[in-house]
């Protein structure tokens, strides 16, 4: 009996790696480039190997390029060397929303389609943007998670990624607007700060934030980078179980820091399954499959279908909130 389901398991595992290339219909021999904000950026190299792994499964080369900081500025020689490699479709976290739109548009008019994913460009600068979860969401749950912590009262701060971050400025916005409410009356934002997606820039500002509101209650650190920096400041500092940080991050980066009380809660998607969507959606882009249009929709491996949204937005799923109950059953 065991032997049979042996033989069952291999028949359905051999089926299942042949089934996401024939579902979708993408026809074989694409390239596809991964341009994230940052190539040592953790939570990109896990999002890039999940594209990648996707690009395998429908016949692609998919490849990550990139630069080691992140500004708008260094992303451009990439994009115009891609263009010159021509490319089949760019896969690209924006360090600017606007900036990098003429440089886009220039690959788009080679016949390159470009999806934005985690951090969107203007949407005359790309066919698809797939994102990690409805933005308002993100940015609603991230205030309404610290709030439970601290009892909706007290001085909090946010620590952002760059000044110019696509993602960040929309989740900010709607923390304002969720803060703007009844129930957080007794809680104010004091201060956003930038660490610029720097380990070291991050910790920094976290520290800065310490020393100019020692009363603070709270920090949300929207950035895989940020959070765990702060959490690592907060670690090792007086304010250990006293200030309560929350944001963005991986179970892998965070682990440490909610098994010793640093951090009691945090939440995040996985990124591995978002570079997958972003590969899924240029193939179906480069085979015809899809336009870009809202109310379309098309196959994604393992996800199982995506429908377009509202300005060629594809929605990847909710937020999970990790802590010490569930973290370990996680590992990216």
């Amino acid at each position: 009996m065991k032997r049979r389901s042996l033989i069952i398991g291999s028949a359905g595992a051999l089926l299942a790696g042949m089934l996401p290339a024939e579902a979708a219909g993408i026809k074989p021999g694409l390239t596809i480039a991964f341009l994230p904000k940052q190539v040592n950026n953790p939570y990109f190299t896990i999002a890039d190997k999940g594209g990648i792994e996707a690009c395998k499964e429908f016949g692609a080369t998919g490849k990550e390029v990139g630069p080691s900081n992140a500004g708008a500025s260094s992303q451009v020689s990439y994009i115009n060397t891609l263009v010159a490699q021509r490319v089949s479709a760019i896969c690209i976290s924006a360090n600017d929303r606007n900036a990098l739109v003429p440089y886009l548009k220039r690959a788009m008019a080679t016949g390159i389609k470009v999806v934005s994913y985690d951090s969107d460009v203007a949407p005359a600068g790309r066919d698809l943007f797939c994102s990690q979860a409805d933005n308002q969401t993100i940015g609603r749950d991230e205030v309404r998670l610290l709030g439970k912590m601290i009892d909706n009262q007290g001085q909090i701060a946010i620590l952002s990624a760059t000044p110019n971050a696509t993602n960040q400025n929309t989740w900010i916005k709607y923390m304002k607007e969720e803060l703007a409410k009844p129930q957080y009356t007794r809680m104010k934002l004091v201060k956003i700060a930038y660490g610029n997606d720097d380990d070291q820039k991050s910790f920094t500002e976290m520290q800065g934030l310490m020393e100019a509101f020692p009363n603070l209650r709270g920090v949300i650190a929207p950035t895989t980078v940020g959070i765990s920096a702060a959490a690592r400041y907060l670690s090792a500092s007086p304010y250990k179980g006293k200030v309560v940080l929350t944001g963005l991050g991986t179970p892998n980066q965070m682990r440490a820091y909610v098994k010793d009380g640093t951090v009691q809660a945090f939440a995040l998607w996985n990124p591995e399954d978002l570079g997958y969507l972003a590969a899924y959606a240029a193939g179906s882009l480069c085979s015809r499959l899809i336009s870009g249009k809202a109310g379309e929709s098309f196959a994604c491996g393992k996800l199982g279908r995506r429908t377009i949204g509202a300005d060629g937005m594809v929605i990847l799923g909710p937020l999970t909130v990790f802590d010490k109950s569930n973290i370990d059953q996680f590992h990216f």
